[in-house]
């Protein structure tokens, strides 16, 4: 035992990001009794995998926000990440405070329009009251149109039609196929049969004109919405699901010579970031090929956080490697589609496993916390 306590004299962890990554090494640094600063800019996690049923069901949202002090204490500090100065070995905050680290962990995350995402310097209370605030403009609505038809898409628009069968709601997406194009086509092809039974309208292969000039998220009647194809949609609600990226803004000025064209940091098999032994990338900001999933960002905590002690006990580094496409779509409460290892898995086999309750029980046991 001498030995493993002395090797970790000396040793703090700043893990940066407190998505489903950062909570999961976070947690394993914590059962190996390393010292560690998680850093995020809430006060509580987001499971933003419910984040879509939070937009339409009043009193959800209050679920799908987990706070981290409860957890992790001390241990954890609210603010923005401004650079990591790599030489110094420290994390700048917004504001100058700083943070030393023997080893780093950057678990940043993708960012994305509101409702899907919610990256924002704000305390639980803001962040559950402004899904409430946009569930109130959803049930104002008579027609709702939402944009893009990738995952995030597809399952919006079941969400609303699922809780407000009796709205309208249209989903227009620049390509014919939706969801993720790693799906296999049948699981595609099962999405789109889904959604039209539910009553979702489908504008396939067309893009809206000028969607930036366009008010979203805000309930205002009868608006026309041109299509690059010259066609108008009348809707009420416009909610847009794309553009999802990397986010970067923490890292960027400091690893630009690690920098993919998309902000994505250039890893290798151990997920160390390329020419850093005691840096490591985890979940969406890691240039590995494979969709962008939570359950994805859990496994590469697990492989950064072995490696960090692996290599303060002199253990050989453990390799990620990627597999199979698993992936589930809730489309609303009540059906789901999806593949597990690359088989295509039933409906009801879904619904029960990721639709009913969005696997939040999942992030509330790994928080240790109690959910609402």
């Amino acid at each position: 035992m001498g030995g493993q306590v002395s090797s970790v004299e000396g040793v703090h962890v700043v893990v940066v990001g407190g998505g489903f990554g950062g909570i999961a090494a976070a947690q394993q640094l914590k059962s190996e009794g390393l010292s560690f600063t998680l850093i995020d800019l809430r006060d509580a996690f987001h499971h933003n995998v419910a984040a879509l049923r939070a937009s339409v069901q009043p009193g959800f949202a209050q679920r799908t926000f987990i706070p981290y002090a409860e957890t992790f204490g001390d241990s954890f500090v609210q603010g923005r990440v401004e650079r990591v100065d790599t030489e110094r070995q420290t994390v700048i905050l917004q504001g100058g405070r700083e943070v030393q680290y023997s080893h780093l962990i950057l678990c940043t995350g993708t960012d994305g329009p509101f409702p899907g995402k919610f990256n924002t310097l704000a305390s639980y209370q803001t962040a559950v009251q402004t899904y409430e605030d946009f569930v109130k403009q959803v049930q104002a609505a008579d027609s709702v149109l939402v944009v893009g038809g990738g995952s995030t898409g597809v399952e919006m628009a079941a969400e609303i039609k699922t809780e407000y069968p009796d709205k309208k709601v249209v989903l227009i997406h620049s390509r014919i196929g939706l969801a993720d194009p790693e799906l296999l086509p049948s699981v595609r092809q099962q999405a789109k049969e889904v959604l039209l039974e539910k009553g979702v309208e489908l504008r396939l292969g067309q893009k809206v004109a000028a969607l930036s000039e366009l008010q979203l998220n805000v309930t205002q009647r009868n608006m026309e919405v041109s299509t690059e194809r010259g066609e108008t949609l009348t809707t009420d609600l416009i909610v847009c699901c794309t553009g999802l990226k990397v986010n970067s803004a923490a890292y960027a000025s400091s690893f630009s010579d690690c920098l993919t064209d998309s902000g994505a940091l250039k890893v290798n098999q151990h997920l160390q970031i390329q020419g850093f032994s005691n840096i490591f990338a985890v979940g969406d900001c890691a240039n590995v090929k494979e969709p962008k999933m939570a359950y994805h960002a859990g496994l590469h905590a697990a492989v950064a956080v072995s490696n960090i002690t692996n290599s303060l006990r002199g253990k050989e580094l453990t390799s990620y490697h990627t597999g199979n496409i698993t992936m589930l779509l809730a489309m609303g409460r009540n059906d789901g589609v999806g593949q597990f290892n690359g088989l295509k898995l039933p409906r009801s086999v879904v619904a029960l496993g990721k639709s009913r309750d969005l696997l939040l029980w999942k992030s509330w046991r790994e928080m240790k916390q109690t959910q609402p």
